[in-house]
C-alpha cells in the first residue's frame, strides 16, 4: 500500500483538485436542500424513477419496458410510445435512482429517502469533475487542468445537472460519454507498446464498455460514441488498427452485457425494449430553424458565463495561430461541436443528453488554449486576465446560488 499513497500520486495538485471538486458537491447539495425545503413530494418525472426502479429492484418488472401505468398517466418528461415502453432510456437511470433506498436502515427513510434520490447523480457529478481534471491535465498540463477543473466546478449548468434541479438527469450520460470517448483515446495509445495488446488491454477495455454502456443506457441516442470511438482507435493506432478493431470488438460485447445486466438478464424483454428503443430520431428540418441556434447558444452561455469572452478568444486564438492545433485541442473542440449538432438534429428529450455532454469537452479546448497562450511573452497578462475572469465568474455563480429560492 505504500507504493500507492505516494507524492506523485497524492500531492498538491491532487489536494487542490479535491478542494475543488468539494467546493462543487458543496454547491450541488445547497441546490438540492433549496428544492428539497419548498417541496413536499418528488418531482412527477422523479416519481415514476424511482418507483419503477423500485418495482424491478423487487422483482415487479423491468422499468420502463413497459410502465405498466396508461401512458397518457405519465409525465410529459417520461419519453414512451403508445405500448408504454420508454423509447429513450434503459432502466439504469431506474436503478439509479431507487437503488441508495436500499442502503439506508429502515429508521432513517422516512427523514432522508428524498436526499437519497439524488445521491447518485450527486456522484456522477463529482466523477465527471474528477475525470475532467484528469485528462485535462494529461493533455494541457498543471495550468489546463486547474482552469478546466475550475470552470466545471463554478458552472451552473453542470451544477443543476448533479443535483438534478428542476432538470433531469443528464448528468450520467455526459459522463458516460466523456469516460467512452476519452479511454478510446487512452487505448489508442497503448498499442505502441510491444505486447499483446488485448490481452494487456483487458482492464481498459471493461472500462470502455462499461463506459459505452452507460452512455447509452443513460439515453440510447448517445449510441453514436460507439463509432466515435472506433474512429479514433483506427485513427492514432493506423498501424495496429487490427488490434484497435479486435478491442473495440471486446468492449462493445462487455458493454452489451452491462445493457443487458440493467435489464436483469430477461432476454425477451431486452429484445422487447431494443425493438421499442428510439436510437436516432434526428431531425435535419431544425437546421434551418434560427430559433434553435439562440436556444443553443444561450445554454452555451449559461452553463458558464465566462464562454462570453473566452470562446470568441480562444476559438480565434485556435485558427490564427497554428501552435494550438494539436490534437489535445482539436479532438475536443471536434467532440464538442459534434454534440452540439447533435443537440440541435434532435429537439426533443432524445437529444437531451447530448448539449451537456458537449460542455466537458468545450472546458478542455477552451483551458487547452489558455495554457498555451500562457506561455508565451505575454504570460503575465493573460495570466492576470484569465484568473481575473474567472474570479468573477465564481463570485456570480455563488451570488446567483445565493439568491435560489426554495422549491
Amino acid at each position: 500500500m505504500t507504493g500507492f499513497f505516494t507524492r506523485q500520486r497524492f500531492g498538491q495538485p491532487q489536494f487542490l483538485a479535491g478542494s475543488l471538486l468539494l467546493a462543487f458537491l458543496a454547491q450541488a447539495i445547497w441546490l438540492v436542500h433549496s428544492e428539497l425545503q419548498g417541496s413536499e413530494s418528488p418531482g412527477a418525472s422523479e416519481q415514476v424513477r424511482m418507483a419503477a426502479g423500485w418495482r424491478q429492484i423487487h422483482g415487479g418488472g423491468i422499468a420502463g419496458a413497459p410502465y405498466p401505468d396508461p401512458p397518457g398517466s405519465l409525465p410529459v418528461e417520461v419519453s414512451r410510445d403508445d405500448a408504454g415502453f420508454d423509447t429513450e432510456h434503459s432502466p439504469l437511470l431506474s436503478l439509479v435512482t431507487a437503488a441508495p433506498l436500499l442502503a439506508c436502515p429502515r429508521w432513517l427513510l422516512n427523514s432522508t429517502w428524498r436526499w437519497l434520490l439524488r445521491i447518485s447523480f450527486l456522484a456522477f457529478g463529482v466523477f465527471l469533475g474528477a475525470s475532467l481534471w484528469y485528462v485535462s491535465r494529461r493533455l494541457c498540463g498543471n495550468t489546463g487542468g486547474f482552469l478546466a477543473l475550475t470552470l466545471y466546478c463554478f458552472s451552473p449548468t453542470m451544477l443543476q445537472a448533479s443535483a438534478v434541479w428542476h432538470t433531469e438527469p443528464e448528468i450520467l450520460a455526459a459522463w458516460g460519454s466523456f469516460g467512452a470517448i476519452f479511454t478510446a483515446i487512452a487505448v489508442a495509445h497503448t498499442l505502441y507498446a510491444p505486447r499483446e495488446v488485448v490481452l494487456w488491454n483487458w482492464r481498459r477495455i471493461v472500462l470502455l464498455g462499461i463506459s459505452l454502456a452507460i452512455a447509452v443506457g443513460s439515453q440510447f441516442s448517445m449510441i453514436v460514441v460507439v463509432p466515435i470511438a472506433l474512429a479514433f482507435l483506427l485513427y492514432l493506432a493506423p498501424i495496429r488498427r487490427g488490434a484497435a478493431l479486435a478491442i473495440w470488438s471486446a468492449a462493445c460485447l462487455v458493454a452489451l452485457l452491462a445493457l443487458f445486466a440493467t435489464y436483469f438478464f430477461h432476454p425477451h424483454t431486452f429484445f422487447q425494449g431494443m425493438q421499442h428503443a428510439s436510437f436516432w430520431g434526428a431531425t435535419w428540418r431544425s437546421f434551418t430553424v434560427l430559433a434553435v441556434y439562440r436556444r443553443v447558444g444561450t445554454l452555451i452561455l449559461r452553463s458558464c458565463p465566462a464562454f462570453a469572452p473566452l470562446l470568441p478568444a480562444t476559438l480565434a486564438t485556435y485558427f490564427a495561430w497554428p501552435r494550438t492545433r494539436y490534437f489535445g485541442n482539436t479532438a475536443p473542440l471536434l467532440i464538442a461541436l459534434l454534440f452540439i449538432a447533435l443537440d440541435i438534429a434532435h429537439p426533443h428529450v432524445a437529444g437531451a443528453g447530448f448539449l451537456l455532454a458537449s460542455i466537458p469537452f468545450l472546458f478542455i479546448f477552451v483551458s487547452g488554449v489558455l495554457a498555451d497562450l500562457m506561455e508565451t511573452r505575454f504570460r503575465a497578462l493573460v495570466t492576470a486576465l484569465v484568473w481575473g475572469l474567472l474570479a468573477a465568474d465564481i463570485l456570480w455563480t455563488l451570488l446567483k446560488l445565493a439568491q435560489v429560492s426554495r422549491g
